[in-house]
């Protein structure tokens, strides 16, 4: 019992599901929200506020910036994609405070939040970043 417990503990220290996203990020808590991904899927659609710094290019030279008491949520397409685990990797390598978001941008979508960029139905803005 008590490994099982220590397994989900683990687990939820490490990711986050959109709903508790959403109320972090209301309710003022010191988090940052990145996306993974390409800045040509950021701009066509990202979660409101979110900076864009692909996976790839994580580095020391572009998380300068980045408040380290943060905790720095990460996220990608969803399921299907890995992005925000390789982004989540190399932001824990760089020193940061990681969780992935569960489900990325499609459980966002299907959880009913709102986005951001220039793909329809979103309101047409740019990722942080670029």
């Amino acid at each position: 019992m008590d490994e099982q417990m220590e397994f989900y503990e683990r687990k939820l220290a490490f990711e986050i599901d959109s709903w508790d996203l959403k109320v972090a990020m209301e309710s003022g808590e010191n988090i940052l929200v990145i996306d993974a991904r390409s800045s040509e899927a950021c701009q066509k659609e990202h979660i409101p506020g979110a900076i864009n710094i692909p996976h790839r290019n994580m580095c020391v030279e572009t998380t300068q910036y980045i408040d380290r008491d943060a905790t720095v949520v990460v996220y990608c397409d969803g399921i299907g994609c890995n992005a925000s685990t390789k982004g989540a990797l190399n932001m824990t390598k760089l020193g940061f405070r990681v969780k992935e978001l569960i489900g990325g941008l499609d459980w966002w979508k299907r959880d009913g939040h709102k986005t951001e960029g220039s793909a329809e139905g979103a309101k047409a803005t740019t990722c942080g970043c670029d």
